[in-house]
């Protein structure tokens, strides 16, 4: 029989998220085989509220510890006891299926000069011995040219990185040539157009200001994309509040700290990208548009313009992709009528899904415990005090069919406590817990009684089962419904 503890607990979804400069996550070394089986047992599911513990008989397979192999996962497949429902999001996806996902291919052009084509290094050549005679002659206007004829170049720095100097300098000039296709002189002309903006506008300065502002809802950095790109989220449904709309554009004075706020944000995060040759150095940028004011308020429609053509002019190729998500329908109206003015290199870092789609798309190029918890990942602001779990803990991902039940087996080889937290996205399923002991004619014990999860219940479960003998914990989803589901799980081991 085994000894245990049962412990439930709900993570809210949190609303504040902060700017993070963690690294990908790794693959975890776990002691624990990990099976995703859909199991052909018959329950009668009944609804309940908190888990709660049961026993019923259930006789094992004894297993030897010679027998055991290292984490594994399968999946099969069998029919759902429940009978087929149809989802109301179903039906509201017939929308999203009018919204282009993507409108081109993208792969990222690469920063090492070993991968640029002889005419891009030749470019990027003419480029460094054009910089350097503006350096010679001080014509990026940082200092005066010295009168006493000295030959002292001028120094030269942007996103502190100087110019000329290392292979990082490589990578930020590369940045204006792309931005220009390769034209030499005007990757130069945007250069010093750069420089001097940022000299007016007091950049360097601007970093280290103490600006307070109301927008850590707005506006934050967190986690990783799959291949280490930092994620930015704007969220543009704040601004339904009114009393922060007036307090950040109701006068121009505002407007200009508003993007003043804006900028030094975009600085600090450019500052912690690795410019060396093969780094990463640009963001993906997630684009909430749930609750978008639209282009209706023309104060912010405004602020936007000017933000957007700051950023094209002086901060070229930062953005790995944008992403829009939770779009509404007048998006793709108001893209349809200007994709055909846009460049196919600018359609292709372009993607977009309506509401029953965000996380799907999402998760396509960010993992679930990268995602924050209101985008359908697994990731909490650290304020809320998640101890069990972080951005570097890796999430799986199962796909539960339409009309299917689906197992995750975790096998359990010590004495221990194993927290886990599931969601399935969206819910409409039905899901129980249980641990089965691996002595024969020992007893199974229920840690969450069948419960049918409803689309607006809590969107992560985290629960934890501490057992003093081997066995294994199974967790299931069943799938009632005539739409495939995803299943999001991850697990931690703490030896007793």
């Amino acid at each position: 029989m085994a000894e245990e503890s049962i412990t439930t607990t709900t993570l809210a979804t949190s609303e504040n998220q902060p700017s993070s400069g963690l690294t990908p996550p790794q693959e975890s070394n776990s002691t624990h085989q990990v099976l995703a089986t859909e199991t052909e047992t018959l329950e009668q599911a009944t609804e309940t509220n908190p888990p709660e513990t049961a026993v019923t008989a259930a006789a094992q397979p004894e297993v030897t510890p010679e027998e055991h192999h290292p984490p594994k996962v399968t999946e099969t497949q069998t029919a759902s006891t429940e009978k087929k429902e149809t989802s109301q999001k179903e039906e509201a996806s017939e929308e999203d299926r009018r919204i282009p996902q993507n409108l081109g291919s993208f792969k990222e052009e690469s920063s090492k000069l070993s991968d640029l084509s002889h005419s891009e290094k030749k470019s990027l050549d003419e480029l460094k011995h054009l910089v350097r005679d503006a350096l010679d002659n001080h014509q990026f206007g940082s200092v005066p040219k010295p009168e006493d004829g000295s030959n002292a170049p001028e120094e030269v720095t942007i996103w502190g990185v100087p110019l000329l100097k290392d292979d990082r300098s490589d990578v930020v000039l590369l940045k204006f040539l792309r931005a220009r296709d390769f034209k030499v002189k005007d990757s130069l002309a945007m250069l010093k157009n750069t420089v001097k903006w940022r000299r007016e506008f007091k950049i360097d300065e601007l970093v280290d200001e103490d600006l307070v502002d109301d927008l850590d809802k707005v506006v934050f950095m967190h986690g990783h994309d799959r291949e280490g790109h930092p994620v930015c989220y704007n969220v543009y449904g704040e601004f339904q509040n009114k009393e922060l709309y007036n307090k950040t554009f109701s006068d121009e004075e505002k407007r200009k700290h508003f993007l003043r706020t804006r900028i030094q944000f975009l600085e600090r995060s450019i500052r912690k990208l690795d410019f060396s040759s093969g780094g990463v150095s640009t963001i993906f940028q997630i684009n909430d548009m749930k609750n978008s004011p639209g282009l209706g308020k023309k104060e912010l429609r405004s602020a936007t313009k000017q933000a957007v053509q700051l950023l094209q002019d002086n901060y070229p190729e930062f953005v790995f992709k944008q992403a829009f998500i939770n779009v509404p329908w007048w998006y793709l109206v108001f893209y349809t009528l200007i994709g055909p003015f846009m460049t196919p290199r600018s359609k292709s870092k372009l993607v977009f899904a309506g509401p029953s789609r965000s996380a799907e798309t999402l998760f396509k190029y960010i993992s679930p415990e990268q995602v924050p918890v209101q985008y359908g990942g697994l990731s909490v602001d650290p304020c809320d005090c998640n101890p069990d779990f972080s951005l570097e803990d890796p999430a799986s991902e199962v796909i539960v069919k339409p009309g299917t039940k689906q197992t995750v087996e975790i096998i359990i080889y010590e004495k221990c406590e194993i927290v886990w937290e599931i969601r399935v996205i969206g819910w409409e399923v039905r899901y129980k817990a249980e641990f089965v002991p691996e002595e024969k004619d020992a007893y199974t014990v229920v840690v969450q009684k069948p419960r049918k999860m409803k689309p607006f219940d809590e969107p992560v479960l985290t629960q934890s089962f501490k057992v003093n003998e081997l066995g294994k914990v199974l967790l299931t989803v069943d799938n009632p419904t005539s739409k495939k589901k995803k299943l999001v799980y991850r697990f931690n081991v703490k030896p007793l």
